[in-house]
């Protein structure tokens, strides 16, 4: 009778042992690549440093402390070296006075705030705490200067 092997010095019974066994090998690997894939994804977001935070801006009047509605907030994140990044937010409050937005990464903010018939603002704040609240007081535009008076 003749052998069907590759081999002809190996038994046909133990070529298809070698195969059995490089293929249990080969399904263990790759479970394990699984698990650790699986692992992996579930525990990135537990120890991420990057923290977020759920920003509030209420923007008031500064001489009667009414809330300013439709005032256009403009949110842009800072680098350490304090120039502003790339990817910025724009919102607008509502009749409240508040603009909301969650999922705002901790670090330096750049807060902008334009509304109708007030001073435009900006100044920057340090994000870091899980629920931020920032106040903001807009002034009427100052009379301007002119040596044509």
């Amino acid at each position: 009778m003749p052998m069907l092997s590759r081999n002809p010095a190996a038994p046909v019974g133990l070529n298809a042992t070698v195969t059995l066994l490089k293929m249990a090998y080969m399904k263990r690997m790759i479970a394990l690549v699984a698990v650790f894939v699986l692992v992996f994804a579930f525990a990135a977001p537990v120890f991420a440093s990057d923290q977020a935070s759920n920003l509030k801006v209420t923007v008031l009047r500064d001489e009667n402390g009414k809330p300013v509605r439709n005032a256009s907030v403009i949110l842009h994140p800072v680098g350490k070296d304090g120039k502003q990044s790339h990817g910025g937010k724009q919102l607008k409050t509502n009749a409240d006075g508040i603009a909301s937005l969650d999922g705002i990464p901790y670090g330096k903010l750049r807060v902008q705030v334009i509304a109708s018939g007030m001073q435009t603002f900006g100044d920057d704040y340090e994000i870091n705490q899980d629920q931020q609240e920032i106040v903001i007081k807009l002034k009427k535009p100052q009379e301007q200067y002119s040596i044509y008076k």
